[in-house]
């Protein structure tokens, strides 16, 4: 199935991301978590590119081979390109198509000491042509309501956006973000630029002060101030965190709904009590 196409069907398309364990964690262990987010009957769940080491594409093919023929939930598998060759990303291709897997995530790849060897592509757009012109996948791609952290601006960065549709992106999936606004902004600049496909948005609720921290300092992502005030709030104690920050996702997704927004896309944190929260009020306000 192509989940692209799900826009096209429902009123509002549910998702989960979730990851695969450590490398030095036994595969299995990320079962349970995915039987308990598919009892909530999500429309697809992702799964990233694994967890490092040589077998993490490995890792996320036998993931998605699992929520699919176990499940009987669609995957979407990650494959990023950096410091991969076209020879890799391939074998890779070749892997998920053998089991069904049709729906890809093609992303760059984040920049670090340990992944920094050459390779075939330097952008996600090259990827995504490489994919689309490997076989009957479907494609979706990556955007940043904020800009991308490298890109110099936010409308350089829509331009590169474009470019990402332009070679065969069929949906669009959100960075993290916490200010709506800047969503809203984010969605009339697209829109005027061309890019018109369908875009699910990427919640995370902040459960502990750390994630905050890490994605203020890392990814450039706003913090407004009343979510401030709750991490000033809460902080130090991590039930009342969790519970405020379960609640802050559930207004912001009301509000995104409310203007328009059709895909809403959980970052679980391989968290089904998070997920399961959400999913209910979500059921219980739009009779899903």
């Amino acid at each position: 199935m192509n989940i692209s196409k799900l826009f096209e069907k429902k009123d509002i398309v549910v998702s989960f991301e979730i990851f695969p364990p450590k490398p030095t964690s036994p595969i299995s262990t990320v079962y349970d978590t995915l039987d308990a987010l598919g009892d909530l009957n999500p429309h697809y769940i992702s799964v990233t590119y694994g967890a490092g080491g040589t077998e993490k594409e490995n890792s996320t093919v036998t993931i998605a081979k699992y929520i699919k023929n176990t499940l009987l939930i669609e995957p979407l598998a990650h494959l990023t390109c950096l410091g991969t060759t076209k020879e890799e990303i391939k074998s890779t291709l070749e892997s998920l198509e053998q089991n069904g897997i049709k729906n890809i995530l093609a992303l760059r790849g984040d920049r670090s000491e340990f992944n920094n060897k050459p390779g075939d592509f330097k952008y996600a757009s090259e990827l995504i042509s490489f994919i689309k012109s490997s076989g009957d996948f479907n494609v979706v791609a990556g955007c940043y309501p904020e800009k991308h952290p490298e890109a110099p601006s936010l409308e350089q960065d829509i331009i590169n956006l474009k470019n990402k549709v332009d070679c065969g992106a069929s949906h669009l999936i959100t960075q993290l973000f916490f200010d709506n606004e800047r969503f809203y902004d984010f969605m009339d600049k697209t829109a005027k630029a061309g890019i018109n496909v369908p875009v699910d948005v990427g919640i995370m609720p902040l459960t502990n002060i750390k994630q905050a921290q890490k994605m203020t300092s890392l990814m450039g992502v706003n913090v407004p101030k009343k979510h401030l005030k709750m991490l000033e709030k809460f902080g130090d104690n991590p039930l009342a965190m969790r519970e405020a920050g379960i609640v802050f996702a559930m207004e912001q997704i009301v509000d995104l709904i409310a203007n328009g927004v059709k895909g809403i896309h959980i970052y679980t944190m391989n968290n089904p009590y998070v997920a399961r929260r959400i999913m209910l009020y979500l059921h219980n306000i739009f009779s899903m």
